[in-house]
């Protein structure tokens, strides 16, 4: 499964992010990697500068193989918060989705 992130001007530590991001994503859905070809994050600051609430956004898409992509969003006051939450997303969404799937097959 491969794992590619993509952010915005306003997020600094691209490299800390891409680890962190790797991690949350690895650690939630893993255990689907056979059945994901890609996982997309798009990681951005809504409000940059100006701060705020729940202005850091995280959208994950996954890219299951033979299947329409799926994806999910999560706004929070952190980015790693943010991660973390689309990360927990995406896995239920696979798990409906994966878990429909089989259900067919029997």
């Amino acid at each position: 499964m491969q794992i590619q992130i993509n952010t915005d001007k306003a997020i600094q530590g691209r490299e800390d992010v891409a680890r962190f991001v790797e991690d949350a994503v690895t650690a939630r859905v893993g255990h689907f990697a056979p059945r994901i070809t890609r996982v997309e994050a798009h990681l951005g600051d809504e409000n940059a500068a100006k701060g705020g609430g729940k202005d850091k956004r995280c959208m994950l898409e996954a890219r299951p193989e033979g299947l329409r992509p799926i994806a999910v969003t999560h706004h929070d006051a952190t980015l790693k918060l943010a991660v973390s939450g689309a990360a927990t997303k995406l896995r239920a969404a696979l798990d409906r989705e994966f878990g429909m799937l089989d259900a067919r097959k029997e």
